[in-house]
């Protein structure tokens, strides 16, 4: 199993370091969208899409307030798909799309993948469908998955893991990739934990967005990040918990599970391309050359 990490869309809010900890002040922030692409036995796995072809050809898909004051940056390269392709893969090859939740920044490119499965809790599936707040119907934008779309809905039900309960496994994935429910920024949001040969990965979406924020000495977050979790968490009280759930498993199992959010520019730069196996196919070649490309994102603002 080959885990790639992509950046698949980037936001870029005026206000540098007061949003992502190092950009110099009067600059952009860099705010990018981390997403897996898996290989497995079962196909091409894909954990969140980022933004999608569609929402760059029609950008009003998006709320234009979250759009505007985020200062999306859409560019076609940037989408999964075109990634994918990069890599020498097809569409088609992804058999399944696995979302931490359905807001626009993370199921913009469901519509890219028609063949694929797409596995999300049903608290999820029904808040994004009934949109029933102002935030809701800001942040759910149903046109982002308005075609036939395969949904595999779960129950927030499972087993015990590494003291988190009610997690997991995928109908028709291997056991080695599982949901992880962390509720808070929304009313069914989940972490995915895939296990590798060096230990197991936490992908923990919008669970946190600051690396400092996973902290046991002393918690850390930029002031704009702070507001903005607050200002758009379905449920404060649980969001909070399961931060403080998630620093005290980076703290007892650090050595075993790395824990990662969806939106740190530095937590993304910690992975590396995955090294190419077996002879330099054309694929391998793709892919060392979209990795590359990937890891220099920050560049080409």
């Amino acid at each position: 199993m080959r885990i790639h990490h992509l950046s698949c869309g980037t936001m870029c809010p005026w206000g540098g370091r007061l949003w992502d900890g190092f950009s110099p002040l009067l600059r952009p922030a860099i705010i990018v969208c981390h997403c897996l692409l898996i290989e497995t036995e079962a196909g091409l796995v894909l954990v969140d899409t980022g933004f999608g072809l569609a929402d760059v050809r029609s950008p009003q898909r998006l709320s234009t307030l979250l759009r505007l004051a985020n200062r999306v940056r859409l560019r076609e390269e940037d989408t999964a798909r075109r990634q994918i392709e990069a890599r020498g893969f097809a569409a088609a090859d992804v058999r399944h799309i696995v979302l931490t939740h359905l807001d626009f920044d993370h199921a913009g490119g469901i519509g890219d993948f028609p063949e694929a499965t797409v596995h999300v809790l049903d608290a999820e599936l029904d808040a994004a469908t009934s949109r029933s707040s102002l935030l809701d119907r800001g942040r759910y934008r149903p046109m982002q998955w308005d075609g036939p779309v395969a949904w595999q809905p779960y129950t927030c039900d499972g087993e015990r893991w590494f003291g988190f309960t009610c997690v997991r496994g995928l109908v028709g994935l291997p056991p080695d990739i599982l949901l992880v429910p962390l509720a808070g920024h929304t009313l069914g949001h989940c972490g995915i934990a895939v296990r590798t040969p060096e230990g197991w990965l936490l992908h923990a979406g919008d669970a946190y967005f600051f690396r400092g924020e996973m902290d046991s000495r002393e918690y850390q977050c930029t002031p704009m990040l702070r507001f903005y979790q607050r200002m758009t968490a379905a449920d404060d009280a649980m969001r909070l918990g399961n931060q403080t759930r998630l620093r005290r498993l980076k703290q007892t199992h650090g050595r075993d599970i790395r824990v990662f959010c969806a939106h740190d520019a530095k937590e993304l730069e910690m992975f590396p391309p995955p090294a190419a196996a077996g002879a330099p196919t054309a694929a391998s070649r793709f892919a060392r050359a979209g990795l590359a490309a990937t890891a220099s994102f920050e560049a080409r603002l």
